[in-house]
């Protein structure tokens, strides 16, 4: 990450990596103080293929957006399962809706949730 007079640029997958991916949000702190915000967190996840999520997770008051990179991605919610499978694809969901994922091969997603707010995600179930 170089920052600047106000400008900050950096590589998603290098200044994520050791948080998951994650490169935006409240939990940041210390050099990476450009990049901490309560309002927003931006994830850049690279999966190899096979990666998935076993509990059902929730955000109780931030919504979510996926948006699909390269790759497929599938996301099941209670009453609905939604296949990223075209560059650009994406699905957004609101607070309280609880989601699974898969990668179902080499995928790259991109992660936007708002707002950013400590102990907002959880396990359900």
């Amino acid at each position: 990450m170089q920052r600047t007079e106000g400008v900050t640029s950096g590589n998603a997958a290098d200044d994520g990596s050791g948080r998951d991916g994650w490169l935006l949000g409240h939990f940041l702190a210390g050099e990476d103080m450009a990049r901490a915000t309560a309002d927003v967190e931006v994830k850049w996840a690279v999966y190899a293929g096979g990666e998935r999520r076993i509990a059902w997770g929730v955000n109780d008051r931030a919504h979510t957006l996926a948006i699909l990179v390269r790759g497929i991605f599938r996301l099941r919610f209670p009453e609905r399962e939604v296949l990223l499978s075209r560059e650009g694809d994406y699905v957004l969901w609101e607070p309280g809706v609880p989601h699974l994922w898969q990668a179902e091969g080499p995928t790259i997603v991109v992660t936007v949730r708002w707002p950013s707010l400590p102990g907002d995600s959880r396990t359900v179930g």
